[in-house]
């Protein structure tokens, strides 16, 4: 099996899955090699970016708070509303944050800035607007909260004091996530293995980021992209090139040589 984190990885810095991927893709599947997406992103928008093979591959979203394969529901893991209502208390008097409330096919923010409307643009093909995401009272997966300039510097410092309850990641360099204890990379890719009886063994892992860190854990085969926080690094047990410079499709093209 092979499993990949989409932003800084198998995307590139234009937020481009290459042409070469959707070939190797092709490759895997006839071999019978399953393929996950495992990002923090929206299910719809790592949809989107697959789209040629939507239908063949397991999609891991919002940070492994919801997996599906097809139709399939395989896992849900929500926050609960006393938690919800409490971290959008903690941020509301806060400056430059945008807080966004994550469900399975729905996300909602405030609408008080039009240039995070537009970044969100990039991340969330289906979102809404509320006047107030504090009176939401429906499902919530993960809250994610954007910063412009640095996530880690200037959100992580308000919210780390909530990690013995709750999984707060940096997962990207202005993104930080709260979710569900529960609702990570590694806790969904677990899943999937027992539910495709599928061992570490036989599972290849590409990650850049904090939010990776649980999931390159679960595959003796744990690849850092050149771009990775140095966390990553640490943790994978070998390093590919760049997500630039096809990193992800230069290691599977090896891996698919020697089967």
């Amino acid at each position: 099996m092979v499993v990949t984190d989409m932003d800084g990885t198998l995307l590139n810095s234009k937020h481009e899955v290459s042409s070469k991927f959707f070939q190797l893709f092709e490759e895997l599947k006839k071999r019978d090699i399953k393929f996950v997406a495992a990002s923090g992103r929206q299910y719809n928008s790592i949809v989107d970016k697959l789209d040629a093979i939507k239908d063949d591959i397991i999609v891991v979203a919002e940070n492994g708070a919801f997996v599906k394969r097809q139709e399939q529901e395989l896992l849900a893991t929500p926050l609960n509303y006393t938690t919800i209502k409490n971290t959008i208390e903690l941020l509301k008097n806060v400056e430059d944050i945008h807080p966004v409330l994550c469900g399975k096919n729905n996300a909602y923010i405030n609408g008080n800035s039009d240039d995070f409307i537009n970044k969100l643009r990039e991340y969330y093909s289906e979102f809404s607007i509320l006047n107030d995401i504090a009176s939401y009272d429906g499902e919530v997966l993960k809250i994610a909260i954007y910063h412009f300039e640095s996530s880690e510097k200037y959100i992580y410092p308000l919210v780390n004091h909530l990690e013995s309850e709750l999984k707060v990641k940096v997962s990207g360099e202005n993104w930080l996530d709260i979710s569900h204890m529960n609702a990570n990379k590694g806790y969904a890719l677990r899943h999937i293995q027992e539910k495709f009886g599928i061992s570490r063994q036989e599972t290849m892992v590409f990650g850049d980021y904090n939010n990776d860190l649980e999931m390159l854990a679960m595959a003796d085969f744990s690849f850092a992209m050149a771009n990775a926080h140095p966390n990553v690094f640490e943790a994978a047990n070998y390093r590919a090139d760049s997500n630039d410079n096809n990193g992800v499709e230069k290691i599977l093209e090896l891996m698919l040589s020697q089967t």
